[in-house]
């Protein structure tokens, strides 16, 4: 029995594919089409699905669709009715593309796939799972739980904002929603604007931003902005937000209460800035943390499972984890709407056809979200010849030893190696790496490599055996999902002058002896790399222990600024050339930057348009 998974038309367009139970292959649009946040038809990530599992689309028994386009619709027509006549501007807008595409969608995906299979059933074998539904069966079916409670936070599906599920066995039950115009994810996001950042993927740099500032703002929002109750159940006042009726996500209300006009994206980041990204992301971790103690009260769940974009909050997620309210915790690697293809796939197996569902005893069914494309050795160096790169082609134990000393030798280097991960995060198949070690890596990355804001943290990839080693954490993260402490035996003590320091100025202050991955609070957002899963990277990592004492390095997505993370071997040379990248290793290819020829360089730099 097979399945495959669709989301499409709103942003981070993806596919996936389910054979007999099990997640076989799944990839974002973006990827392929170089186009960050792809909204389209994601045909590439389909047709990839299907050259993974060597089939075609006739062999596929049913297509699932992550949501309801006629309930997204009834939201907006009732918004703009309940609201009215205030924001007809947007309604004019919108009205035209939804008449003519969006509102017809289910004809547009049976169009788009008659490319493939022009006698397919579509009105048997075509299916539609609600927002909510798919973000819940991704948090649950491939998590290593026989039951557990799910909680799914994001912007809006169709109503829901927020969501109870409980899912046991193969079933998982609807329980309790949150509707719009009240969402976790649309504050987050409405804070995001303010400070000057782009709405649906600038949210992770206000989380970034937070530690530099305090949360003096923390009790205006809450008087004021979010009424919120014991059991996590809110409400926002909309006579600050603009998101209902008009094009922007805050209005001069807004302003007012915060001491003026949201901040231009060209504007400096001031104290003021990093105060007010403080003081969301406390009162988010309060609602988060008082809606699981609901949810641990209501349900007795030993476990939990998220979804949703807020789910990609991993401060968050940490501060979840020490409360220590579950024996288990566990977030949807894919947890934005690009999961939605995965869940819509799970959603419509185990639901709809009542497939039943196998757990493997330890690990989840995500492998590593390691499920996009990979390519052979001779298939690399054919395809980087072509490009131009000059190269050197080693064995597995030359390359590990290699470039385990390049890290050791605080170069910055570009990793591709096996499939390309599933989901926003890169997790040692298409990373750059640097050594943790180094004091200047974190800024000498953003700003020769990345092309980004300097106040942004790196993540560090450790061995699993050795996490408590460096971190206050006793449980696997594999996706870079949970904020932990450094240990205490690992910070340097601050001097009075380091410790008076106020924003910015706190950045290049070492913290801790793996100073390029301890952000200014302590904190590091942390990887648990597992032989099971990648045992390239575990290898790399434990030569590179074996050479420094250390078993954590950086790492960071393989792409620069307003690029989506690259995928081929082509799409990692040109980000080698247009970066200041020293070394690449691709497969069993080592490239060093003296050897290419300089006019392939590219300005990367100014290539791409800044988010």
């Amino acid at each position: 029995m097979r399945v495959l998974g669709i989301s499409a038309f709103y942003h981070d367009s993806a596919a996936a594919l389910i054979e007999d139970g099990q997640l076989v292959a799944a990839a974002q649009e973006e990827r392929f089409t170089r186009k960050k946040h792809d909204s389209g038809f994601p045909q590439n990530a389909v047709q990839y699905c299907l050259d993974e599992a060597g089939i075609k689309l006739a062999d596929v028994d049913y297509v699932a669709f992550y949501d309801k386009p006629f309930l997204k619709f009834e939201r907006l027509l009732e918004t703009y009715l309940a609201y009215a006549p205030r924001g007809f501007q947007s309604f004019r807008m919108a009205m035209p593309l939804w008449l003519k595409e969006k509102l017809f969608q289910k004809t547009l995906l049976r169009d788009e796939m008659k490319r493939w299979q022009p006698d397919f059933d579509w009105n048997k074998r075509l299916l539609f799972g609600e927002h909510h539904q798919s973000h819940a069966a991704s948090a649950f079916f491939p998590s290593p739980y026989e039951e557990a409670a799910v909680l799914c936070m994001d912007g809006v599906g169709e109503w829901a904002t927020t969501s109870l599920a409980w899912g046991q066995g193969n079933k998982l039950e609807m329980m309790k929603e949150i509707h719009f115009p009240h969402s976790l994810g649309l504050l987050y996001s409405a804070f995001t604007y303010y400070t000057g950042f782009k709405v649906n993927s600038g949210e992770y740099k206000v989380m970034g931003l937070a530690p530099y500032g305090e949360p003096k703002f923390k009790d205006k929002i809450l008087e004021h902005i979010v009424d919120l109750k014991e059991d996590g159940t809110f409400r926002l006042d909309q006579k600050y937000f603009d998101y209902c009726t008009g094009l922007r996500m805050t209005n001069d209300k807004f302003g007012e209460l915060f001491g003026g006009k949201a901040r231009k994206p060209e504007e400096l980041l001031t104290q003021h800035h990093m105060d007010l990204a403080a003081s969301v992301q406390a009162v988010t971790e309060e609602i988060v943390i008082r809606l699981a103690r609901s949810v641990k009260k209501e349900t007795g769940a030993r476990n939990i499972c998220l979804a949703g974009g807020v789910a990609l909050n991993c401060v968050a997620n940490g501060k979840l984890l020490r409360e220590k309210l579950f024996d288990g915790i566990w977030v949807q690697p894919a947890a934005g709407d690009a999961g939605g293809a995965v869940g819509a796939a799970y959603a419509a197996y185990h639901g709809y056809l009542g497939q039943g569902r196998k757990l493997n005893g330890h690990m989840d069914g995500m492998a590593g979200s390691y499920l996009g494309p990979e390519f052979t050795d001779d298939e690399i160096e054919q395809r980087l010849v072509a490009a131009g790169a000059r190269l050197t082609r080693l064995t597995r134990e030359q390359l590990i030893d290699q470039t385990a000393q390049a890290l050791a030798d605080e170069k910055a280097v570009g990793w591709m190696q096996g499939r390309m991960e599933f989901g926003p995060r890169s997790l040692g198949a298409r990373s750059i790496l640097g050594d943790a070690r180094s004091p200047t890596m974190q800024k000498t990355l953003n700003l020769k490599v990345k092309y980004r804001e300097s106040f942004r943290p790196f993540a560090p990839a450790v061995l699993r055996e050795d996490v408590d080693k460096y971190f206050d954490i006793e449980t696997d993260s594999p996706y870079m999902l949970m904020v932990a402490p450094v240990n205490e035996d690992r910070r340097r003590s601050m001097s009075e002058a380091e410790q008076a320091l106020f924003g910015i100025d706190k950045l290049n202050v070492p913290r801790s002896d793996i100073p390029a991955v301890t952000h200014i609070d302590y904190s590091a957002r942390i990887q648990t790399v597992h032989k099971e899963t990648n045992p390239a990277f575990h290898d790399l990592l434990t030569s590179f222990k074996a050479k420094t004492g250390y078993s954590v390095v950086v790492n960071t997505s393989f792409n620069v600024r307003g690029e989506p993370i690259v995928c081929t071997p082509e799409d990692a040379f040109r980000c080698f050339m247009g970066s200041e990248i020293e070394v690449l290793v691709v497969g069993n290819c080592l490239l060093r930057k003296e050897d290419q020829d300089p006019s392939l360089k590219l300005d990367y730099k100014n290539a791409f348009e800044l988010d």
